[in-house]
């Protein structure tokens, strides 16, 4: 072999090595101007560089599959201006009681049976400390014991929670709680007035301080500017710890709710976000949140099968798996077999580490070889078609 060739390999390698072996370091101290960088990367950069984090710490063909299920519908007293759930506003909603434990458990059951590791319960509550009927909560914690007792992780959605609360759903068993913060802090005021944003992050204090896996994200669509979608992802990736779970939703627009509005313009200019700008906002948040589950939550039948795969691609790495989501419809579960079977793709197993817990992932040295080889022929190539054009 000709020396300049050796030579050329031997950096080729190097530079390989320090590809593979670099790490990828888990920041909590994001400007916001660094976020906005990233997000404002070429598309096809960005979704390459998420691409590549995700592997770092993730299979990147395992998607955790969860259910979702509203154990008390409608009947809520905030504000929210897209949630079909509020009484203030005149949709299709109806309030029902909560459901009974039996039912429960026999829904958890069958999402298992399905192929879910997950089970989410949602309630139409503004807070557990205010309500009424204290044995709802009571409820709730039978609920969390039965579901876990099945093998499965549990998740729970009930409003703001009291530090007390929270330690009382710790004990009973729950995996992780889900408060969004839907949108950035500036522009938080004109979706919702009956919490505050510092509430928001006072309930997600007081899950982290009980021990529970933090669940929180936000929705795209609201008629925000692509600078709240960054201050919300430097909102959570500033947080002491990063949540473990950032749902991704896109909005899905309910008749009656102030941005339901459809083909006309409603006060906020809502409307569903694309799927490149849902793919970009994946793509962000996986790279400055690297340990994070990214989930593609609500608003997955407005998008193909290959602008899925696209955001799984750009890092995302969780579904709802159901045909329905709180009170807003979802992909059939054969449909999504269908997009697991086409794409790869497996269910992720329960209680898998996940946040602080992780490691990086070891690369199969298989993969690494037959990469050396491609590189070391294509240096070669180039070298000899050189040496050709020198001696003619």
């Amino acid at each position: 072999m000709h020396i300049s060739t050796r030579i050329r390999l031997a950096k080729s390698r190097v530079r390989l090595s320090s590809l593979s072996t670099k790490a990828v370091v888990v920041r909590n101290d994001w400007t916001k101007q660094e976020i906005q960088n990233i997000y404002d990367l070429p598309f096809m950069e960005l979704v390459h560089r998420a691409a590549a984090v995700h592997r770092t710490y993730f299979d990147p063909s395992e998607v955790q599959r969860c259910t979702l299920l509203s154990i008390k519908t409608g009947g809520c007293v905030e504000d929210c201006k897209y949630c079909s759930q509020s009484s203030r506003h005149k949709t299709a909603v109806k309030a029902t009681p909560t459901l009974k434990l039996e039912e429960v458990l026999e829904r958890a059951t069958k999402a298992r049976e399905a192929g879910s590791t997950r089970f989410c319960m949602g309630a139409a509550w503004r807070d557990v400390g205010e309500m009424k009927d204290r044995k709802a909560f009571a409820s709730v914690l039978q609920m969390v014991k039965g579901v876990r007792s099945l093998g499965m992780e549990v998740c729970c959605t009930l409003g703001m929670l009291t530090a007390d609360q929270a330690v009382q759903l710790k004990e009973a068993g729950l995996t992780a709680y889900n408060h969004n913060l839907d949108t950035s802090r500036e522009f938080y005021p004109e979706i919702v007035t009956t919490r505050t944003y510092d509430e928001r992050l006072k309930t997600l204090s007081n899950v982290r301080a009980a021990g529970i896996n933090v669940c929180s994200g936000g929705i795209l669509g609201l008629g925000e500017k692509e600078n709240d979608r960054v201050g919300l992802l430097y909102t959570l990736a500033t947080l002491e710890s990063h949540p473990e779970s950032v749902p991704i939703n896109a909005l899905v627009q309910v008749a009656g709710t102030p941005l339901g509005d459809k083909g006309k313009e409603n006060e906020l200019g809502a409307n569903p976000p694309t799927a490149t700008e849902m793919t970009r906002m994946i793509a962000t948040a996986r790279i400055v949140m690297p340990k994070t589950i990214v989930r593609l939550s609500a608003g997955r039948m407005s998008y193909s099968m290959s602008e899925q795969a696209l955001m799984f691609m750009a890092g995302a790495n969780s579904i709802f798996y159901g045909e329905q989501l709180l009170t807003t419809p979802n992909p059939q579960v054969a449909m999504d077999n269908e997009l697991f079977k086409a794409l790869g793709l497996k269910g992720k197993e329960p209680f898998s580490p996940i946040g602080s817990s992780m490691t990086e992932r070891i690369v199969n040295d298989d993969n690494s070889s037959s990469h050396n080889m491609m590189m070391d022929s294509m240096a070669v190539r180039i070298d000899h078609s050189k040496s050709k054009r020198a001696v003619a």
